[in-house]
């Protein structure tokens, strides 16, 4: 008889599943997630995610063999690893930054740290937050059939509309990965096998929806939410980032605690950040705090009966009277506020814009003084509207046409045309301004509706020294002139000095309105 005995400590309980088990069911949830985003831009999007995925696996593989480590490449989680960060990427990249990104997530943050369980943040999200900071203008460039514009999330940030359903379905000028529906299909399949914890993604989404409703100006608009939460990586951040086993915490209170945590930085920045990839650096914090929270919400040992523990120290108070009365007051203010603050928003909107309405007749007076009326013009209206948030042009970097206007003069003529254009070229984000010509097409001047550059330096664009170059010059296209030494040229603009980025996103941004004045106010160009 075998007397053999196996011991171990308890408790003694067993699983079948097994690392790559559970890593070949998150490569089949995101499956759908990759098939619709190659359907919708195609097979350059399916060679991005090849290229993820192999970089990832072959750095691994590669690792281990320098440092005579088990073969850990075949356990599927570099291939999950390098299939997520594909599919958080723009479908126009360059075929080095999936390989860069994936580099840098397998090789730093996860082989350098230990290998799998030995992480201290989400090996993707590192490797995208890396490609953010070191990439910025390849990252946030997306281009779909060669024609560059804005992600819906961007173009809401600046004040344009955009298609929910588009978003939904993934069709809409985004990620690869964008496809809300395949992701929720995906991200649920996990959820109902209990691969992921529903007290982690469904908390996350909490936050992020109460943090958007409470301080979003919209208040509980559905619209509004469903627009930011099918956006941004909202969804894919809650279902296959924030999930993670190694960096997010182990007890249900303190899962709860990390979603909303995340939740509500991610609403945070998505209101004040400027940019709409903030998401990700959300997660990234919340697995920073993942230690302190396992550190104060341990997971209960079983058969554990917490009422006994207080009845035999005599503490009979229930739950409710336990909590201290300052959460109460603070939970009950940061409502309250945040009530307050949708309200007033709401009741103040229409004077809010009509406000703006006011800023922008009399900015388009200021580069058309002649004029005693604008009209809009509804062919230019409709190219607008068809463009839907879309950078005009190849030349002239993020530039958006927000409105354009005919100037008629008190006899009804025509005295000019004024273009109202927006652009994220800018050093400290975005700026805003009026160009303003005569019916040839000679630039009467620019005004500014929003400037918001470093003082001192960016902010120097806004003053008459700057801005008078453009006046009165007809020119083809304006040229930015960075070298100390002017030739004269008529289309020669010299750079404010130390303020060359923001003097260059100006000089784009008038160069797309006089393109527009052209081609569609004088021309008649078809978008």
């Amino acid at each position: 008889m075998n007397s053999v005995l196996n011991l171990s400590s308890s408790p003694h309980a067993r699983d079948s599943w097994t690392t790559r088990s559970v890593m070949l069911r998150v490569l089949l949830a995101l499956a759908p997630a990759s098939v619709l985003g190659v359907i919708n831009y195609g097979l350059y999007a399916l060679l991005i995610l090849l290229l993820g995925v192999a970089s990832a696996v072959a750095t691994e593989l590669i690792f281990d063999k320098i440092a005579h480590k088990p073969n850990t490449w075949t356990d599927g989680s570099a291939a999950v690893t390098g299939l997520l960060l594909a599919l958080s990427l723009s479908p126009s990249v360059p075929v080095y930054i999936p390989v860069f990104g994936s580099v840098f997530a397998i090789l730093v943050v996860k082989c350098c740290f230990g290998g799998l369980g030995k992480n201290f943040i989400n090996p993707a999200l590192a490797g995208r937050c890396f490609l953010l900071i070191s990439f910025g203008r390849v990252m946030s460039t997306f281009k779909v059939d060669a024609v560059a514009s804005a992600t819906p999330i961007a173009e809401m940030m600046n004040g344009g509309e955009v298609n929910i359903t588009e978003m939904f379905l993934g069709s809409s000028n985004a990620v690869i990965g964008s496809s809300i529906l395949a992701l929720l299909v995906g991200g649920l399949a996990l959820w109902a096998f209990d691969i992921i914890h529903g007290q982690i993604c469904f908390s996350v989404i909490g936050g992020f929806v109460l943090m958007m409703a409470l301080f979003g100006g919209q208040g509980f608009d559905l619209k509004y939410l469903l627009a930011h939460l099918c956006g941004g990586g909202v969804i894919m951040g809650a279902f296959f980032m924030a999930t993670d086993y190694v960096t997010s915490p182990v007890s249900r209170l303190g899962q709860t605690i990390y979603g909303i945590l995340i939740g509500v930085l991610g609403g945070l920045f998505r209101l004040y950040g400027g940019t709409a990839d903030a998401f990700s650096y959300s997660i990234i914090i919340g697995n920073l705090f993942t230690p302190l929270i396992d550190t104060y919400f341990v997971q209960k040992p079983y058969a554990y009966r917490a009422r006994a523990v207080r009845l035999r120290s005599g503490d009979r108070r229930s739950f409710w009277q336990r909590i201290p009365k300052p959460v109460y007051v603070l939970t009950a203010i940061t409502l309250i506020a945040g009530v307050a603050l949708s309200g007033v928003f709401s009741m103040t909107k229409h004077t809010i814009e009509e406000q703006k309405r006011l800023k922008n007749a009399q900015s388009y007076s200021v580069v058309c003084p002649d004029a005693e009326e604008f009209e809009p013009d509804d062919e230019a209206d409709d190219i607008i509207e068809n463009l839907a948030g879309s950078w005009w042009g190849e030349d002239y970097g993020k530039s958006v046409i927000k409105e354009a206007m005919i100037a008629k003069g008190d006899d009804g003529k025509i005295v000019g045309y004024v273009v109202r254009v927006s652009t994220s070229d800018a050093y400290d984000g975005s700026l805003t301004l009026v160009v303003g010509t005569d019916p040839n097409g000679k630039v009467l001047g620019i005004s500014f509706t929003e400037l918001h550059e470093t003082p001192g330096m960016g902010m120097r664009c806004g003053e008459a020294e700057f801005m008078d170059q453009f006046a009165g010059k007809e020119v083809d296209s304006f040229v930015l002139n960075k070298s100390a030494m002017s030739s004269g040229a008529a289309n020669e603009i010299d750079t404010v000095s130390g303020a060359s980025t923001s003097s260059g996103a100006v000089v784009k941004a008038v160069n797309a309105g006089l393109d527009f004045v052209r081609n569609v106010m004088m021309g008649g160009r078809e978008s």
